[in-house]
């Protein structure tokens, strides 16, 4: 059976899962860096750790670090269960 991708904003939170893709495209030029510098990439393992009150920001695990980004740059990492 397939794995389907997902958003990572919508990933339920606990699901071990890998990057699939980043829209760049779709991020600002400063949030891109940030991503790329944070070890965002095709195949890092990633899972989404806990979500921020009215839709405040996600933390999550990317290979071994927790860092928190905004749910709309979340938006832009499609991931799929590892």
């Amino acid at each position: 059976m397939k794995a389907v991708p997902v958003r990572l904003d919508q990933l339920p939170l606990g699901t071990a899962s890998r990057i699939a893709s980043i829209d760049w495209s779709d991020l600002a030029p400063n949030e891109a860096r940030r991503l790329r510098e944070l070890g965002f990439d095709h195949g890092v393992s990633i899972e989404a750790l806990h979500r921020g009150a009215m839709k405040g920001p996600l933390a999550c695990r990317v290979g071994r670090m927790i860092v928190a980004v905004r749910r709309a740059v979340a938006a832009a990492v499609i991931v799929e269960p590892a």
